[in-house]
This record gives C-alpha cells, sequence and structure tokens, in this order.
C-alpha cells in the first residue's frame, strides 16, 4: 500500500536502547515513560483532516514500538514504505535529539521523499532545522491540518510553487523561504482535536493496532484527552504555551476554542469504546461562564460511565463543584501549584490566589463529590530557594489537615526539567526573571538531552539554585513528602521503602555519573554501560508510586457489541469517502483553488 502521509514520533533520545540516561524524576507526573513516548495529540487531527479528503494518513509511533520491544528494527520497518511525504512531530523540546536522528535515518532510506516537521519547538526553531539537509519543509503554528492539504496537494502534483502557503518554512534547491504566519483559526469546530475517529478507523483500515498506539501501556490503561482550546489566557513564566508565548510563536492573540457541542459529541464517541477516564485539557472556564453552563448541561444529558479529569488553573468556588458533581457519576480534579509562596505564585501566573482560597477550593472539591485530587508542586521555578522548595511539603501537610485528611488528596513534586520551554516569558528574557540560560538553540538542547544524567541536561539555573540545588532540593523535597505520606497512610510501608530506595539509589548514582564524567573521554562509555541496567530501574517512576497518578476504574473498555459498532462504523466511513472521492476526484484540489482565493480565511 502507498501512502499519502505518514507521520512518525521519535523517542526523547533515538538510540535510548544503547545508552544509559539517568532522567530521573522528569517524567514521572506525565503517563509517558523517560523515552516520552506520548506523540502530540495533533497528530491525529492532521491524520482524520487529510482522511476527510480521500488521502491515506499513517502514525507510527516509533518511540512505542521500539519500547515494546527490542527485537524492533526501525530501519527494516522504514524501509518497507512507499509514501508522498513523511511527517515527523518537534512539538517537545525533549525530542530534540530522536526527531532529528529519525529524520536523518529516513532521508537515507528515501532521499526523494519529502520530510516536514511541525509542532511548537519546530515552529520556534524553524530556521535551524530547515538548514538540516534532510529537512524539506517545516509547518508552524498550532493548526496545520488545512495547511498540510495544501501542502499535500502540491506534493502529489509535483507543483513546487510553496510561497503561497500560509505558515511554512520550505526549501527548493538552495532557496529558502519563510512565508509569515497568516492562518490563525478563530475556532477549532471544524476538526477533531484528537482525532479518535481516525485512531479507530486507521486500526481496521492498515490492520495495525501496535503502530498508533499513544504510548506505551496505553492497552491496559487507555486514558483518553480531549484540548478545549488552542492559546491560553494565562500568562505563565516558564510556559511555552502561554499567552505571550502563542502570541510570539503561533501569532496567535487569542483562545480557538472547541464549542461545548463538539466536546460533548467527542465525550459521546470516547465512551462508546472506552470506560477509561476522559482528561478534558485546559480549564474550561477560559471559555466564559455561559461556556461552561452549556458544557455541563451536555454532559448532564450524556449519562456517561466514565471519569471526566478537569484541569483547574485558579481559584474556584462552590457553584463550579456542584455543576460538575451534577453533570458526570465520577469527576477528578488536577491542579499544578508549582508554590506554597503566595507571592512565587503571584509573580509566576500560577494558582494566583491565598493559601485559604487554595484550601477552600479544595474543600469545595472534596464537598462536592471529586474522586480524587492531583496537587503538583515544582523545583527550579523562578525566585525559589532550596529551603522554600521543602516548605512545600509543610503546605502538603497544611492542607491535609485542613482538608479533614481526605484521603482522596495526593500530592507530588517534580523538577522544572529538563529544559526551560522556548517562547516561554523565562526563556525569552532570562536574566529578567532570574534564570542563567545554558541552552539557546536546538543544537544547543539536541546535545543537552542526550547527557547521562538529568542534572547535566537541565538547561538553566536560577539566580536562587545551581542545577546541583535543583537536584539535590528535588530529591530532599520528594523524600520528605514520602515520609509526610507515609505519616498520614497516605501508602503503605512497602511502598514507601521502595521509593526511599530509588531516591537514595538516584541521589547515588547521579554522583556515580559526576564522577564518571571526570574521566578521559574513551573511559566513559564504558563506565556508563556498567550502570545501564541499574539507571533503566530507575528512571521508572523515581519519586513517586508508579500507580499514583493512575485513576481507577473497574473496566477498562466498553462491552463487544459497542466495540464492534464502533469498527463497523468506521469501515463504512471510510466506505464513503473512498467513494465520494472516486465520484469527485478533483475535490482536494477545489479545496486548494478556494483556499487560495480566499487567502488567509482557509
Amino acid at each position: 500500500m502507498k501512502y499519502d502521509l505518514v507521520l512518525l514520533h521519535a523517542p526523547s533520545v533515538y538510540d535510548f536502547r544503547k545508552n544509559s540516561l539517568l532522567a530521573g524524576p522528569i517524567s514521572d507526573v506525565v503517563p509517558s515513560s523517560p523515552v516520552f513516548e506520548m506523540y502530540p495529540i495533533g497528530l491525529t487531527s492532521i491524520a482524520d483532516y487529510l482522511e476527510r479528503f480521500g488521502l491515506r494518513v499513517k502514525i507510527i509511533n516509533i518511540a512505542n514500538r521500539m519500547l515494546m520491544s527490542e527485537k524492533f528494527d526501525v530501519e527494516k520497518k522504514l524501509k518497507k514504505i512507499k509514501t508522498y511525504a513523511f511527517g515527523i512531530d518537534l512539538h517537545w523540546l525533549p525530542h530534540a535529539h530522536g526527531s532529528i536522528e529519525l529524520a536523518k535515518i529516513v532521508k537515507k532510506l528515501h532521499p526523494d521523499t519529502p520530510m516536514i516537521f511541525g509542532g511548537l519547538s519546530a515552529t520556534y526553531y524553524h530556521k535551524e532545522l530547515i538548514e538540516y539537509p534532510f529537512i524539506d519543509f517545516v509547518m508552524r503554528g498550532d493548526s496545520t491540518e488545512k495547511l498540510m492539504l495544501l501542502l499535500m496537494n502540491k506534493l502529489e502534483l509535483g507543483n513546487t510553487h510553496y510561497a503561497d502557503i500560509p505558515n511554512l518554512t520550505w526549501k527548493k534547491g538552495s532557496q529558502i523561504g519563510y512565508n509569515p504566519i497568516t492562518y490563525v483559526p478563530k475556532d477549532l469546530d471544524d476538526i477533531d482535536v484528537p482525532g479518535y475517529r481516525y485512531t479507530v478507523r486507521s486500526v481496521f483500515k492498515y490492520r495495525n493496532f501496535l503502530d498508533p498506539l499513544p504510548y506505551n501501556g496505553w492497552l491496559q490503561y487507555p486514558n483518553t484527552a480531549l484540548l478545549t482550546a488552542r492559546g491560553c489566557s494565562q500568562n505563565c513564566l516558564i510556559c511555552g504555551g502561554s499567552k505571550d508565548a502563542y502570541d510570539q510563536n503561533c501569532g496567535r492573540s487569542s483562545l480557538a476554542l472547541r464549542s461545548p457541542e463538539k466536546l460533548a459529541c467527542d465525550i459521546q464517541f470516547i465512551s462508546r469504546f472506552s470506560r477509561a477516564p476522559i482528561f478534558i485539557l485546559h480549564d474550561l472556564r477560559q471559555g466564559g461562564r455561559e461556556y461552561v453552563k452549556e458544557f455541563f448541561s451536555r454532559l448532564k444529558q450524556l449519562n456517561l460511565k466514565n471519569e471526566i479529569v478537569f484541569e483547574l488553573f485558579q481559584y474556584a468556588g462552590e457553584e463550579f463543584f456542584q455543576m460538575m458533581n451534577e453533570s458526570c457519576p465520577k469527576y477528578s480534579i488536577e491542579i499544578t501549584l508549582e508554590t506554597h509562596d503566595e507571592k512565587i505564585r503571584r509573580y509566576n501566573g500560577k494558582f494566583n490566589c491565598t493559601n485559604p482560597k487554595v484550601i477552600e477550593t479544595l474543600n469545595f472539591a472534596l464537598k462536592h463529590g471529586a474522586k480524587k485530587i492531583d496537587l503538583f508542586f515544582m523545583t527550579g521555578i523562578p525566585s525559589q530557594t532550596y529551603q522554600s522548595a521543602l516548605e512545600n511539603i509543610d503546605f502538603c501537610e497544611e492542607i491535609h489537615l485542613a482538608c479533614n485528611q481526605d484521603p482522596r488528596l495526593f500530592y507530588f513534586v517534580a523538577p522544572l526539567a529538563p529544559f526551560l520551554d522556548p517562547a516561554s516569558p523565562a526563556f525569552e528574557n532570562p536574566e529578567l526573571h532570574g534564570f542563567k540560560k545554558f541552552c539557546h538553540t536546538l543544537e544547543d538542547h539536541r546535545k543537552a538531552i542526550t547527557q547521562p544524567s538529568w542534572k547535566h541536561m537541565l538547561s538553566y539555573e536560577t539566580t536562587q539554585m545551581t542545577r546541583d540545588d535543583i537536584v539535590n532540593s528535588t530529591y530532599d523535597s520528594a523524600q520528605k513528602l514520602n515520609d509526610f505520606k507515609l505519616k498520614y497512610g497516605l501508602i503503605d510501608k512497602a511502598g514507601y521503602e521502595e521509593i526511599k530506595g530509588k531516591i537514595e539509589k538516584s541521589q547515588a548514582y547521579i554522583e556515580k555519573i559526576d564522577y564518571v564524567l571526570s574521566l578521559p573521554e574513551a573511559e566513559q562509555q564504558v563506565e556508563l554501560a556498567k550502570i545501564q541496567k541499574e539507571v533503566e530501574e530507575l528512571n521508572k517512576y523515581s519519586i513517586c508510586g508508579k500507580n499514583e497518578l493512575k485513576w481507577e476504574v473497574q473496566k477498562n473498555y466498553a462491552n463487544f457489541f459497542s466495540l464492534a459498532l464502533v469498527g463497523l462504523e468506521q469501515l463504512y466511513e471510510e466506505y464513503v469517502i473512498k467513494v465520494k472521492h472516486a465520484l469527485q476526484p478533483k475535490l482536494r484540489h477545489q479545496f486548494k483553488l478556494e483556499t487560495q482565493q480566499q487567502k488567509v480565511k482557509i
């Protein structure tokens, strides 16, 4: 089968199976492993949109396939593929090494096939990326579904006039073009984000359920997520998805929302094949009061069996949690407080309210049926001292006592690691916000992520803490949090000892790696190879329990009849698309002509 587009997701460091890298806690509070095998949801929305126009698009999670089997041969897999173009995401900067190395391999195997990059980090570093001889295009901005259709039309027709595609950085021989970002859609209702219909359909269509799996272990615990908006109303200093960052990087000055109607429709579709939790990304309240009321009204009508997980960016009153409780049978909350220090929170833009208001929010949620509340604290943030990082755990205890020691509260600590987000206010003006930046270019980050311990991967220090301070305060905070959890029965003795042991070993291995790096370069790889297996074990939930982040479910999937029906519907939908484009073979190119006439509207 020949595809029109094959989308690939790379591991963070391409040769992770050969080299031991002590990633430590940098991925402890996300679903994926230190390989960062979870691909951005934009891949599915691109694939879904293009397939509406009859294109054949395949997603291959190379990172996950490598994780699932040591015998998986990347080059053998890629060599067999026939396609008009390849696409690789560089959305999160920890993929700076893996994505570039994977592109290099693809180009070696398919020298005449165009290579396209996209994502927030690719957008930021598009001028560097296009200089690589194995990258032909960078599609910039946060909404590239329709732009990718324009580009695919040109590639398949052999049209090399790329200057009229908005947001595109392109290369033709020695000529390089940087088309301005003029396409910034105002809403998301005409695309599926993520494209779960595509994901289900592709399993049947391409007869492979391993390639598109979102992350390792998804079959056992199939979490799903829905995007409420592109852009953000908040302006957190360390976030590459902040209001200022979107404005600078993607030309987005206002939110693009997905309507409550579309969100409810997506939730209903997911509930037909999955019983696992559905994570609503971003704080719903960004859409305004009427948006929230309409969403909960529609949600209530669905009579869901799934748990819904909501993010909160700021203080929430009792009425908000009442609506949640009345609208879904089970819901949980995620809050990133970052710090106990009210002044630092106000400065950083995260949960800008007093500590009594934080506790009030939590008590409202507990009172109105929240099943689980995850609270996240961080080390390495602006203005934070070593002592202040440790005092976060004292605040955990204050919260716990003020909330009647409710076991539904879960507490986590993690470092701001490994990198400062490009385009974030802290990255753009490090000195102003108390940072010393070590990595500036994409190549700087590509080299940093391959360092043998996360201490040396860190792309920054602060005026208050060195790299050593950030690492040590993270582990000391984690052990203090571990003690707190044991004291209040939030963890059993066996779990406590396991985490304590991993923290102590991690600290010892940080020192051991520092010693290895002091040796002559020829000896370093030999010594690092000796500790590879131990390091791999330490990378697995190094400072928290592996199940603490999970929302408990009795049944992961819907019944067999429902699953079969969803599959048959998707096969029928695919048949309809084929017939439609057989009868109207120029439909895609009509789209191209219309968009060229409308210019920026698209």
